[in-house]
């Protein structure tokens, strides 16, 4: 405990008399300072202990002293001390009133004690209680590296939550929580997932202190990492402020989880190694091969159905999609291979896991954030672009990344986050007609038949449209025209002659009905 009044005053060599202020003596002594000043406030930092003779106060003047006591209480000074026989025989009523008012402890020191005597004994013990603190703080330290070396994360967020008498909390890199302690803590740590969020936002090491949730705590945040990106973060909660000890705890907390997540991402970077061998075995169609490379890494991965997913996209917002996928895996406890090939991102999750739901939420919500982002007028160029292939299998890996590819493919061109692959094959062709070069190709195919009915000759490209449609049933399309079979008939000569091709060909009827539903999408 630091100095208070109370010690000082029950301290029996200073024979201390309090004279004012005797139910406010356990407040904290930051230090001791003598100044005769009439005014020392512009040279208090608050929490002093001041030490006076009264040699330029006017200490008879209420009307001065309840000012001079006023301007000290309003500077955060926590006692006056006033020695006796030297200015004053006795410590004048107008001071000790003025004291009395404002609620300021006034001590009377003796003449036979000297002020550097206070001084010594309020620097004695401020360092007492330093080295009480660092003490604890190694013995903290000790502990907390025993249980992270015995129990792992879990051991030392008890061991901290102890230490403190609160309660800790560990988050993943992508903001979920992972472990806590005490178990009963889990429900206030989970409400804290916005502010840990907000926290990973900025560049590590990074810090914030927060109400807790329904304020009922005093909740610490601090992330954990020693790149620009976080890759963890630990909260800690206590009913009050920390104290040294408490401090040294909580740092030396964060310097044990820290080098645990610096020494997985060592070993997830090795992993990622061995991964990228995996999938370019499992592309090169030697599943037996991946097999044997992967061992017992991926578990049963490989023995069952999968999903390819392929993602590009700017580096911050494709690491915050491997951290989805890869945490969603971990705390499923499903294995999920990850391997990041620059800008772009290549996943194999099991089919219908929680690794797969993560890709698909992270590319749902980066959905709402453009839409968002739009109306507001402006854009984000690095939003990830994500194809998702069928469930596959090892034999078949190759087919499933080209799927994922083509899906890719389609996402880009329709401006999405994601596509799956099997939404291409369950929907309709016509939405690809959208794409700019088919629309190119069918506007040049059927320029002339538009130019021809511009000069008001006749209403081939109407025609041929109804024509196809009734699969070339003549009577029927030239029902829906309104015009004589033979009219129809007439047209459709025409239609070849300006093409330059038969109508006979199924290949052309298909390419210019292709043709007329592109340019209907404009």
């Amino acid at each position: 405990m630091p100095p208070t009044l109370a010690s000082l005053v029950h301290h029996s060599a200073l024979k201390l008399t309090v004279r004012a202020g005797e139910d406010r003596l356990d407040v904290p002594v930051r230090w001791a300072h003598v100044s005769e000043l009439a005014d020392p406030v512009p040279y208090m930092e608050g929490g002093e202990l001041l030490l006076i003779t009264a040699l330029k106060l006017d200490a008879e003047d209420p009307e001065a002293m309840r000012r001079y006591v006023k301007r000290l209480v309003g500077a955060g000074v926590v006692g006056l001390g006033f020695a006796v026989g030297v200015n004053y025989d006795d410590i004048p009523k107008a001071l000790v009133d003025a004291a009395e008012q404002e609620g300021l402890p006034l001590l009377e020191v003796p003449r036979r004690t000297p002020f550097l005597a206070i001084s010594k004994a309020v620097s004695a013990a401020i360092a007492a209680d330093q080295y009480r603190a660092v003490t604890a703080g190694f013995a903290a330290q000790r502990e907390l590296t025993r249980q992270a070396l015995n129990a792992g994360p879990e051991g030392l967020l008890a061991a901290l939550a102890a230490q403190v008498d609160g309660w800790a909390a560990l988050y993943d890199a992508s903001g979920a929580m992972v472990a806590t302690a005490p178990e009963w803590a889990g429900r206030r740590a989970g409400r804290l997932t916005a502010e840990v969020e907000r926290l990973r936002e900025r560049p590590a090491p990074a810090s914030a202190v927060v109400g807790g949730p329904d304020n009922e705590d005093r909740v610490e945040l601090h992330s954990l990492g020693t790149g620009r990106r976080p890759r963890a973060a630990l909260a800690v909660g206590t009913a009050a402020a920390l104290g040294t000890a408490e401090r040294y705890a909580v740092h030396s907390a964060i310097a044990l989880l820290t080098l645990t997540t610096e020494r997985s991402s060592s070993l997830h970077a090795a992993e990622q190694r061995v991964g990228a061998a995996v999938l370019r075995m499992l592309l090169a169609g030697q599943p037996d091969h991946a097999r044997g490379v992967a061992g017992d890494l991926y578990g049963g991965l490989l023995d069952a159905p999968f999903r390819v997913i392929v993602a590009d996209a700017g580096g911050e917002r494709l690491a915050g999609l491997a951290e989805a996928v890869e945490s969603a895996a971990a705390r499923a406890g499903e294995a999920v291979l990850v391997v990041p090939e620059g800008e772009r991102l290549v996943v194999l999750a099991a089919d219908g896991g929680a690794a797969v739901t993560a890709c698909l939420d992270y590319a749902a919500a980066r959905e709402a954030a453009r839409a968002g982002t739009a109306e507001q007028g402006g854009g984000e160029d690095d939003e990830p672009v994500v194809g998702l292939s069928a469930p596959s299998g090892p034999i078949a890996a190759a087919a499933a990344y080209k799927q994922a590819e083509q899906a890719q493919s389609v996402a880009r061109r329709r401006g999405r986050v994601l596509v799956e692959h099997e939404q291409l094959a369950s929907g309709s062709v016509l939405p690809l007609l959208a794409d700019d070069a088919v629309k190119a190709f069918a506007d040049g195919l059927l320029r002339a038949l538009y130019e021809h009915d511009a000069t008001g000759r006749g209403d081939l490209v109407a025609s041929l449209r109804a024509w196809l449609s009734r699969h070339g049933q003549w009577d029927a399309a030239a029902a829906d025209l309104g015009v004589h079979r033979h009219t129809l008939r007439y047209r459709m000569r025409r239609v070849e002659e300006i093409l330059g091709r038969s109508l006979d060909d199924p290949d052309v009827r298909m390419e210019l009905w292709l043709a007329l539903k592109a340019t209907s999408t404009e």
